[in-house]
């Protein structure tokens, strides 16, 4: 009955991470077309410093901590044989990457020193959409 509980609040998390990492992105594309210091401007600024910090970060603590509460729960020697949870984990570790490339473009437009365009973050928003399909095939098919 555990596994149940911590598996819902492990998708849970994934959902609630999963849906900041494609919004914030997003953000950033109509925060390019901005002047810097206009009051739009500072309005995204405050948008995008709350989605990371009371959504997109705890979401991903919370998908971390669940997931390898998990994998406690089955048992780390199941752990060994499981090479879809090691290709998962890896994509994981992508995501993480991506996450902090996006908190670091955060910043970025935060000191109004944006150097990317529009198109930048466009491309960018997709590498979580890629990565979250990869991630699920791998976790319902498991082809390895």
């Amino acid at each position: 009955m555990l596994y149940l509980w911590v598996k819902s609040f492990h998708i849970i998390s994934v959902i609630a991470w999963m849906a900041g990492m494609l919004y914030l992105p997003r953000l950033f594309v109509y925060h390019c077309s901005l002047a810097k210091h206009s009051e739009a401007s500072e309005l995204f600024k405050v948008m995008e410093r709350r989605l990371l910090r009371f959504i997109i970060n705890p979401a991903m603590i919370a998908t971390w901590i669940f997931g390898i509460w998990l994998i406690s729960i089955l048992g780390f020697e199941n752990f060994k044989s499981e090479h879809w949870l090691h290709a998962k984990l890896t994509l994981v570790v992508v995501m993480q990457i991506c996450h902090a490339m996006l908190s670091r473009y955060r910043k970025q437009f935060a000191r109004d020193e944006n150097i990317h365009s529009a198109r930048f973050y466009r491309v960018l928003n997709e590498v979580p959409t890629l990565l979250l399909i990869a991630i699920v095939i791998l976790v319902v098919v498991k082809p390895f």
